[in-house]
């Protein structure tokens, strides 16, 4: 969020109120970054279209509506498909409207973006095993050649 910041005093519902601070306490934010979070995201789905947030393992995410995917994956997939939306698009077999949204979100908060993109690709398999250590490592081996 922005560093510099205003304060705006609000009323809200009793129910709403306790709702908000069971939220922020899930999270371990306070009231007022919970409310300062919701108002961001609420503001940032009326802008984008297509755009959610959701909890995930990494924390608040923007998303696409109607899937499960994160801006920053289809980001990554972006970059596997020479940034052309239409390529993802027929990569996913959704309407290019879809991954347009993705791409503008993106343009719009390129640090967030960037930041989940590192996060992903610091994991490797040590780490993960650290996180899930029942996972086995498979490595896929080329066919020999002439077969």
């Amino acid at each position: 969020m922005a560093t510099d910041s205003i304060v705006i005093s609000m009323r809200l519902p009793g129910r709403s109120g306790e709702r908000l601070k069971r939220m922020a306490n899930q999270h371990g934010w306070t009231p007022s970054d919970a409310s300062a979070r919701l108002v961001e995201e609420g503001l940032r789905r009326a802008e984008f279209a297509f755009i959610d947030f959701r909890d995930s393992a990494a924390g608040r995410q923007a998303c696409i509506q109607g899937s499960s995917l994160a801006v920053w994956e289809i980001m990554m997939l972006a970059h596997n498909h020479n940034h052309k939306v239409d390529a993802v698009a027929k990569h996913l077999r959704w309407p290019n409207a879809k991954v347009q949204a993705a791409f503008n979100y993106a343009r719009a908060f390129p640090d967030e973006i960037e930041a989940a993109l590192a996060d992903n690709s610091a994991v490797d398999f040590e780490a993960l095993s650290r996180a899930l250590p029942q996972a086995d490592e498979f490595i896929v081996k080329a066919p020999a050649a002439g077969r």
